[in-house]
């Protein structure tokens, strides 16, 4: 049982579309086994633009619009309580409507009074959700748990560490111990050929730490061949049968890795597991 685990919160964004979520049916089992309280978040996006720039007429049809997705929003956050009540969790439901400044601010002091924020994996990097995603990374100083289309059971029998040495993944390692402790299997994984990881900490090294927290812990390194270092990971964990990675997040800056690539931007661009990083 996770012990530690007794704040998870979920944010969900309705745009208009009536989309899903996987991350709320993984944050109610994922509390259900913790038996911990969830926070739902599902907020409307409003938009805001000046009659004075769309006249009257252009005004009404913004104001009809973001009814109509409020109340879509409130169906749907309907809909989560009624989940949740269904499986025995306690939680606490919000539907604000903002403008998407005011989201992100929302969403992050929602982020830093719980153990763990969920969010639905976006992979397109230009979009709002991304936003959202790099947002709760960078400035919440919490860990977030990002869930593929596939994920809506949480299970954390076997998980994998992406281990680099670094100061990221020492942070996610360290935000994931509920996790790690509890689970049956735990394999570090360092993935060589890179970059030159001989002058930080080896895997072999964390993996003590990790058994003294009463992990089972395997370590293994592999020479990076025709994959990139995400990809590697990728067919790593399934070979592993992992239910969810741990992993740093941006050891480049987001703009270098947006533009250039990088191991988070792939990781969140295709990944069947759920993800959990921290900065």
């Amino acid at each position: 049982m996770l012990k530690s685990i007794k704040s998870v919160f979920v944010a969900f964004t309705e745009e208009g579309r009536g989309e899903h979520s996987t991350a709320l049916a993984y944050a109610v089992s994922l509390s259900q086994q913790a038996r911990a309280h969830l926070t739902i978040q599902v907020a409307s996006m409003r938009y805001a633009v000046p009659a004075s720039l769309v006249g009257q007429f252009g005004a009404r049809l913004i104001g009809t619009e973001n009814r109509r997705i409020a109340a879509l929003a409130e169906a749907f956050a309907d809909n989560a309580k009624g989940h949740a009540d269904f499986a025995g969790v306690t939680c606490t439901v919000e539907t604000p409507q903002l403008v998407y400044s005011s989201l992100t601010d929302r969403l992050l002091a929602y982020a830093r009074v719980h153990d763990l924020s969920i969010l639905d994996l976006e992979k397109d990097a230009v979009q709002r959700d991304r936003g959202l995603i790099e947002a709760a990374l960078f400035e919440s100083g919490r860990p977030v748990l990002i869930v593929p289309e596939t994920g809506e059971h949480f299970s954390a029998k076997r998980i994998l560490i992406a281990w680099d040495g670094g100061a990221s993944a020492a942070r996610a390692v360290a935000d994931a111990m509920p996790f790690l402790s509890a689970a049956e299997e735990v394999e570090i994984l360092s993935v060589i050929g890179e970059k030159d990881l001989t002058s930080l900490i080896a895997g072999a090294d964390l993996a003590p730490h990790l058994a003294r927290h009463g992990a089972s812990v395997t370590v293994k390194n592999v020479v990076l061949s025709e994959q990139d270092v995400a990809g590697t990971i990728r067919q790593e964990a399934g070979a592993f049968g992992a239910d969810f990675i741990v992993c740093g997040a941006y050891k480049h800056s987001r703009l270098r890795e947006w533009l250039l690539g990088g191991v988070t931007q792939s990781l969140l661009k295709d990944c069947p597991l759920p993800i959990l990083m921290s900065h």
